[in-house]
């Protein structure tokens, strides 16, 4: 394996590197093209969506992310006191920096559901996206909500984006929806802030309402550290000199715990070996650390950072790596091939354009599993009432009472229908 330096992920076209690491994630959620992109654009000043297919087709694919820090300005009354600046954006005095956070821009299309999943185990709080000129709830709405829920997300500010779409009748309309539609779920009493992420109408309202949502969460640091990966990649460009090589990079957060440049990691469950299709976990070693405020010697929970290593760059290239889970060695989860769940199924099934009802989950029935940031498929091998064991297609690693998302294929596509807990 390569032994040179990494440097971190290189930042983003027009990222703004911000004061500090981010303490907080905050999720985008919502049906495809109802602007949550453009949301965090208008908040940030960055496009999340940077891949070259999501540019081509105008969706999120991957889940993506952007750094913003908040600030409050000591003389403009709110909400138009609230902005990005440390320069009051109306009346020019020094604001007082609130905090930095993490978005995490999960895409809303029906068949990217698992890069949903994946991107919702990171959030401490999220944005729901409602557009104000289509029908509530569409298909993905009602499919994100209930993951959300399933998940226990309950930190949440709903944004009523595309007002600029709809007239003020048409406007309240679709308002009274949304809110008949959070009745009685996870959102009822979650803030509805009517915004433009187009033309940056309501922006300042919508950073208050985050900052009195969706706190800070209270982080664990002197507990083994471990970080969920949902990026990996290699920073080489094609033909680098040899010499100039640095190892893979890992993107991700850090649950609890902290990392140092210099500490000994593992990655489980590692990577398959080509004959036997076992999983090993890998052994390596942090030779940097980046975060949207910069380069760092140590970094703990909070926002999205870039784990640079001592790795081969070729096992981290294209996302390879996602959904394993780092720490310190021998302080991980067990590596599970089989796994026992206790059932909480859904009525109904969500994401298609009509609910189908849901059935008890039956042996020898494939279903997709969704762990933390890992997707995998499982084949029951016995149900009784609300429990199922499952054999993994691929292996992952689990705590006792972890959540697992559970998705069954209905008319070709994987639909969520429900979730559960790993026992013992």
């Amino acid at each position: 394996m390569a032994q040179q330096q990494s440097t971190s992920a290189p930042p983003q076209e027009g990222q703004r590197r911000i004061p500090k690491q981010p303490e907080c994630n905050i999720g985008s959620s919502g049906h495809v093209d109802h602007g949550k992109t453009s949301i965090i654009q208008a908040i940030s000043g960055v496009w999340a969506s940077a891949h070259s297919e999501e540019l081509k087709r105008g969706i999120t694919i991957k889940v993506g992310y952007a750094d913003a820090a908040f600030y409050k300005c000591p003389v403009t009354p709110p909400p138009e006191g609230y902005s990005t600046s440390p320069v009051c954006p109306v009346c020019g005095a020094e604001t007082k920096l609130l905090r930095a956070v993490s978005f995490v821009d999960t895409p809303g299309h029906e068949s990217l559901m698992t890069n949903m999943l994946a991107g919702a185990a990171l959030m401490d709080g999220v944005i729901l996206v409602i557009a104000a000129n289509e029908p509530v709830p569409m298909p993905q709405t009602r499919e994100h909500l209930l993951a959300l829920q399933m998940l226990g997300l309950k930190k949440m500010v709903v944004v009523q984006n595309k007002i600029d779409r709809v007239d003020s009748e048409g406007a309240k309309k679709n308002y009274e929806a949304i809110k008949a539609f959070l009745a009685n779920t996870v959102g009822a009493d979650a803030p509805v802030i009517p915004v433009s992420a187009q033309n940056r109408i309501n922006i300042d309202a919508l950073i208050e309402s985050i900052e009195e949502t969706i706190p800070t969460p209270k982080h664990d640091l002197s507990a083994a550290a471990q970080m969920y990966i949902l990026r990996s990649f290699d920073v080489n460009r094609p033909g680098a000199d040899v010499k100039s090589l640095v190892g893979g990079v890992l993107g991700g957060s850090l649950v609890r715990g902290e990392i140092n440049v210099g500490d000994e990691i593992e990655i489980s469950p590692g990577i398959a070996e080509e004959k036997t299709n076992k999983y090993t976990p890998i052994l390596t070693k942090v030779s940097s650390l980046g975060t949207g405020a910069g380069m760092a010697d140590r970094v703990g929970p909070g926002g999205l950072i870039a784990l640079g290593t001592t790795l081969d760059p070729r096992l981290t290239k294209g996302d390879v790596l996602v959904g394993n889970l780092i720490g310190k060695p021998g302080s991980l989860p067990p590596l599970r091939t089989h796994i026992t769940v206790d059932l909480q199924l859904f009525d109904q099934a969500v994401g298609a354009s009509t609910l189908v009802k849901v059935d008890k989950v039956k042996a020898t029935e494939v279903v997709r599993l969704n762990i933390g940031t890992a997707s995998t498929l499982g084949t029951v091998t016995s149900a009784r009432e609300n429990v199922a064991e499952l054999d993994l297609k691929k292996p992952v690693v689990a705590d006792e009472n972890g959540r697992v998302a559970i998705s069954r294929k209905i008319a070709e596509r994987w639909r969520l229908i429900g979730s559960g807990l790993v026992r013992q």
